[in-house]
């Protein structure tokens, strides 16, 4: 009796082990993370040089939870910033906070969430600070992505400058041999400011890129053309101290893996 007891006992439990397993399992399935580390030859965001034509380091951390939810940390190094500060501006790196939800629904998706950008660093009394936060929304269809992100702070150091808007629009495509294609086309918006004597044309630009990546060796590579009509002229919004038109067209290289 006492071992038809116990051989009933261990049926169970071995019963009971994989079910427990399954759903530990389960459970850990539900949160994913993930890092990327990469090195391009210029920090080019909207367009806009970032590092005065010099090399950048990025890298960040994500997590996602199998219901949408998602967040994550990215850097890189900067020197716009920097350089337009005349000395009096220490800051020499970006850190961006994200968070939101997205969905995947056959060939459609949809992306809401908000990024907060951040600089570290110091800055002088009456500099603008340009840390900025944007709330976003991006629709999904197969390889096209249309985006708009509307900023509910001053944006990137520009005073007077609530409520600018970038709408974005991409396409990704595989063409065979690992190659893929990705082309972009944006438009930011910097709002006049009548205080700063700033018309709205002074600032506002369109961007627009064409690049190829492929996987060689375990990490992705991919070279993009870049360019804006932003104007960088003498005086104008995106001519830094060094006398370099931010916006003008260039090659960008990148190197980086995912892990």
């Amino acid at each position: 009796m006492k071992r038809a007891l116990v051989l009933a006992a261990l049926s169970g439990l071995y019963a009971w082990m994989p079910l427990s397993a399954m759903a530990q399992t389960q459970a850990m399935s539900d949160h994913t993370f993930s890092a990327n580390l990469s090195g391009v030859s210029e920090y080019r965001y909207r367009g806009i040089g970032q590092t005065n034509i010099r090399p950048a380091l990025q890298g960040g951390v994500d997590y996602a939870h199998s219901r949408g939810y998602y967040a994550g940390i990215w850097a890189t190094n900067v020197s716009w910033l920097s350089d337009a500060g005349g000395g009096s501006v220490s800051n020499s790196l970006e850190i961006d906070l994200t968070a939101g939800f997205r969905r995947q629904m056959g060939d459609f998706s949809y992306d809401a969430g908000l990024l907060h950008y951040y600089y570290p660093g110091t800055y002088p009394a009456g500099f603008t600070k340009p840390h900025t936060t944007e709330l976003f929304l991006a629709g999904g269809w197969k390889m096209l992505t249309l985006k708009y992100s509307h900023a509910v702070t001053d944006i990137f150091g520009f005073p007077d400058s609530r409520g600018a808007g970038y709408l974005d629009a991409s396409a990704t495509m595989e063409v065979g041999d690992g190659y893929a294609l990705r082309g972009h086309a944006g438009y930011q918006l910097i709002p006049e400011s009548l205080a700063n004597g700033r018309a709205k044309s002074d600032c506002t630009y369109t961007d627009w890129s064409l690049g190829v990546s492929k996987e060689l060796y375990g990490v992705n590579v991919g070279l993009t053309y870049v360019d804006t009509n932003a104007k960088g002229g003498a005086g104008e919004c995106y001519r830094n101290a060094f006398n370099k038109n931010l916006g003008r067209q260039t090659l960008v290289l990148s190197v980086g893996k995912t892990f």
